[in-house]
C-alpha cells in the first residue's frame, strides 16, 4: 500500500511515500536513506505553473535496462490543498486528488528514470497554484505525491528490481528558481533575477545594465491576515515576469534585471502608500548592482496595471518606459471616486503603451485602457479581440501574456525592442521626444 505525506512540496525534504512490493523480486542495493527520492518537475504556462513531470533518482540503483520502463511501470497519485484554512461558505478552485497520467517514460542522461505526466493549459490536475474565491488571492497549494511501482525493472544484467519507498524532494522549475529572494529595508519581499554573464552578452556599459521592474496582478499578493506573504505566486502564476527572463528578451535588452515586488495585500487598496516602498526597493538594487538609472522600466498587469500608471504619475523621470497592462483606472464601485484622476493620468511624462483586450470581462476597456490612453501625453496602445495563444482562448482579462511572449507590436517594432530602445533624461523631468524615441500611435 502507499502512503502519502503532506508537506508543502518545494519545502519537502524529508517526506516518503512508500512502494508497492512485488513479492519474489529481488532489490538492488539500496540509497543511505532508505528510499529513492524523487523531484517535482514544473513548468510555467500561460495559464499558470504545472507539474509536468517527475525525476525518480534512480542512478544509484545501477544501469537500468531502458527496454523495462514503460508508461505503466509506475503509478503516479498527485493530491493538491490549500496552505491555509478555507472558510465557512467560501470556495477554492484548483485543488485535487487524482492520479497523473504518464505519457511517456525515459532515462535521462545520468540514468534517472524521468515520467513524462499529461499537462496542458486549462488541464485539472497539474497545477501549483489554488485561487482562493472570497480572498481573492492566489495561493502555492500543498502538494504531496505517491509514486507507486506496478511491475519490476530490469539492470541491464537483467537482474529485477522494485523500489520499495519513494522519498518526496522538491519542486524544480527552473524558470522560477533563477529569481533570487529578497526583503527591502521596509520589508517588501521581491523576487530578482540576474543577467547571466555566460549568455555571452557584452559586459554592461559605463552606465551599467537595465532594469525590468514586473508589478503583479491582485491575485498575486499577500495575505497578512492570514499568515501567507509567500513571495512565490508572483512568478507561478503568470510568465509576466519570466518572460522578461527569457533568452530572447535578455538578448533584447542586452542583459536586464529583472525584480518583481510581492504586494503585501493588492496595489489598489493604497498605490501612494506602496509608490515609495516599490521607489525603495528599485534604490536599494541601484546601489547594490551596476544598474542603468535610465534604463529603469516599469510593467504590470491588472492591479499592476493600475501600479504602473501610479508609480510614473509620482515619479515622474525615473523609468525610461511604462506598460500597463489592463490596468485599473476607474472605480470599483458604482459611482465611486476613479483610482487614477485625469489630473494624475496627464501628469504622466513616462513613454506609455498600454495593452488591453477589448472583450476584458474584469476591467472593461473603455473606462479604463482607453480612457487612459486618451490623457497620457504621447501614449500608445494595443487593443486585442480576444487573448488567444497557442490556440487555446484564455479570458480577455489576460492580455498580460502577449506582452510576455512580446507580441504587440507597432509598425514591425515589438514592444520589448520599444522598450529597450527607451532612455530616460534624468536631468530633469522627462518630456515626450526628449532624448526617446516613441512609439507611433495605433490601435
Amino acid at each position: 500500500m502507499t502512503a502519502p505525506v503532506s508537506r508543502r512540496t518545494f519545502l519537502v525534504t524529508g517526506a516518503a511515500a512508500a512502494g508497492t512490493l512485488l513479492p519474489g523480486v529481488a532489490y538492488a542495493r539500496r540509497p543511505t536513506n532508505g528510499g529513492v527520492r524523487f523531484t517535482l518537475n514544473a513548468n510555467v504556462l500561460d495559464g499558470g505553473e504545472q507539474v509536468t513531470s517527475v525525476t525518480l533518482e534512480t542512478a544509484r540503483l545501477g544501469p537500468i535496462d531502458p527496454a523495462s520502463l514503460t508508461t505503466g511501470t509506475f503509478r503516479v497519485h498527485a493530491k493538491a490543498t490549500s496552505p491555509i484554512p478555507i472558510a465557512a461558505g467560501d470556495l477554492i478552485f484548483s485543488e485535487y486528488d487524482l492520479d497523473r497520467p504518464v505519457t511517456a517514460a525515459r532515462l535521462d542522461h545520468w540514468g534517472n528514470i524521468v515520467l513524462e505526466l499529461a499537462y496542458g493549459e486549462g488541464q485539472v490536475g497539474g497545477g501549483t497554484l489554488g485561487y482562493i474565491l472570497g480572498k481573492g488571492r492566489n495561493v502555492v497549494l500543498d502538494l504531496v505525491y505517491t509514486i507507486t511501482q506496478t511491475a519490476p525493472l530490469r539492470l541491464r544484467n537483467r537482474r529485477p528490481v522494485t523500489i520499495g519507498r519513494f522519498v518526496q524532494g522538491e519542486l524544480s522549475d527552473p524558470e522560477v528558481d533563477a529569481f533570487s529572494y529578497h526583503v527591502s529595508g521596509s520589508g517588501m519581499k521581491y523576487r530578482l533575477y540576474s543577467p547571466d554573464r555566460g549568455r555571452g552578452f557584452h559586459s554592461a556599459g559605463r552606465g551599467g545594465r537595465p532594469l525590468v521592474v514586473w508589478l503583479h496582478g491582485g491575485g498575486e499578493g499577500g495575505l497578512l491576515p492570514d499568515g501567507y506573504y509567500d513571495n512565490e505566486t508572483t512568478l507561478r502564476a503568470n510568465r509576466g515576469a519570466l518572460g522578461f527572463a527569457t533568452q530572447e528578451a535578455q538578448r533584447i535588452f542586452g542583459g536586464a534585471y529583472v525584480v518583481a515586488p510581492q504586494s503585501t495585500s493588492y496595489w489598489i487598496e493604497d498605490g501612494p502608500r506602496f509608490a515609495p516602498l516599490i521607489r525603495e526597493i528599485i534604490d536599494e538594487l541601484v546601489r547594490r548592482n551596476r544598474i542603468d538609472r535610465e534604463r529603469i522600466y516599469v510593467a504590470g498587469c491588472s492591479n499592476g496595471g493600475y501600479m504602473t500608471m501610479e508609480i510614473t504619475s509620482v515619479y515622474r523621470d525615473l523609468f525610461a518606459a511604462a506598460v500597463p497592462i489592463c490596468g485599473v483606472v476607474a472605480s470599483l464601485q458604482a459611482g465611486g471616486p476613479p483610482l487614477l484622476t485625469d489630473a494624475q493620468l496627464q501628469a504622466i511624462d513616462t513613454p506609455t503603451w498600454l495593452v488591453a483586450s477589448r472583450d476584458d470581462p474584469t476591467v472593461p476597456v473603455e473606462p479604463n485602457t482607453i480612457h487612459a490612453q486618451a490623457l497620457i501625453p504621447g501614449s500608445v496602445m494595443t487593443l486585442y479581440d480576444h487573448v488567444i495563444w497557442n490556440g487555446h482562448q484564455f479570458s480577455g482579462h489576460w492580455s498580460w501574456i502577449y506582452v510576455a511572449r512580446n507580441d504587440p507590436a507597432i509598425n514591425g517594432t515589438h514592444i520589448w525592442q520599444w522598450m529597450a530602445a527607451q532612455h530616460a533624461d534624468n536631468a530633469g523631468p522627462a518630456r515626450p521626444g526628449h532624448g526617446r524615441r516613441e512609439p507611433t500611435r495605433a490601435s
